[in-house]
């Protein structure tokens, strides 16, 4: 049995552990109240304008494609993973790692094989699990969390958009958390590029009857890169918001784990106290035997 002191110790490293774990999960929810704001704002804007882009397209007779909707080949492939730059997240990290892993060993082995298929990490986490076990990286955007803002999303969006036009690559995935609620994200891989589009053979929504000015083609150049940005960011922001929900949740278990354990440790103090106490009787009684017998 641990004697006092050692039990004693414990339970003052759990309290200070306990304080911790409730420190983080404030400053988890404070963060996350930010987030989920600008995700929960975001969201309307990238489905009106995806709905605005498909009326558009449907609206005119040309046919002409965008050059991000050429499908090609799949020889070369990039993939974005997007974890976070700190850990205390529970599996958040953990599980897009895991994603990725699956998305490349079930869809694009050969290409890996072949030596054609690139990361481009966002998130320390994600950056340093890859880094480690030589995949090829591509690194500037490691660091996006850092002060992030749209101009530094946009950066890496068309970094990404750049090299499927420039056929460096074919294919361009997306792996990330969506945000549904404080306890539940919902892990996704999309396809960003090509741009593929479900629905192009449904109705529109609404009647799409458009004066085009100056033109269609000017429009579909300037709105099909706008709308790959917002895309690109939304799925950033998505995991932001994520990442510290998943914080918060994951503090809030420690701490819960901690009370739990604390109470444990009390228990095992008072027991190991009241044998110290009945050892200490019996020592005085057996002593006081031993002198009434002489």
């Amino acid at each position: 049995m641990a004697s006092l002191k050692e039990v004693r110790t414990r339970i003052r490293s759990v309290k200070s552990t306990q304080q911790i774990t409730k420190a983080m999960k404030m400053v988890a929810a404070s963060k996350l109240r930010r987030a989920q704001d600008a995700i929960l704002q975001l969201r309307p804007f990238t489905e009106k304008l995806s709905e605005i882009l498909q009326n558009v397209v449907r609206s005119t007779e040309d046919t002409s494609p965008s050059p991000y909707t050429e499908i090609r080949d799949v020889e070369r492939v990039l993939i974005v993973p997007v974890t976070s730059d700190r850990g205390l997240c529970g599996a958040f990290n953990s599980n897009v790692i895991k994603r990725t892993l699956a998305v490349i060993e079930e869809e694009y082995q050969s290409v890996f094989d072949s030596g054609q298929l690139y990361l481009m990490p966002i998130g320390n986490k994600g950056y340093e699990y890859f880094k480690k076990r030589g995949y090829n990286l591509i690194e500037d955007y490691a660091q996006l969390f850092s002060g992030l803002s749209f101009d530094k999303v946009k950066e890496a969006a068309d970094r990404t958009m750049d090299s499927f036009l420039n056929e460096e690559v074919d294919r361009v995935i997306l792996v990330y958390n969506e945000f549904k609620n404080v306890a539940t994200q919902i892990l996704c891989d999309e396809q960003f590029l090509p741009l593929v589009n479900d629905e192009v053979d449904e109705e529109p929504n609404v009647p799409a009857n458009y004066i085009f000015e100056p033109s269609k083609t000017d429009i579909k150049r300037d709105l099909i890169p706008q709308s790959l940005r917002i895309q690109f960011y939304k799925a950033v922001l998505e995991s932001n918001a994520s990442e510290h929900g998943a914080r918060m949740t994951a503090m809030e278990t420690a701490t819960e784990n901690a009370e739990e354990l604390l109470t444990d440790l009390q228990i095992l103090y008072n027991r190991t106290r009241q044998a110290a106490i009945t050892k200490e009787i019996l020592d005085i009684v057996g002593g006081a035997e031993a002198l009434s017998g002489k």
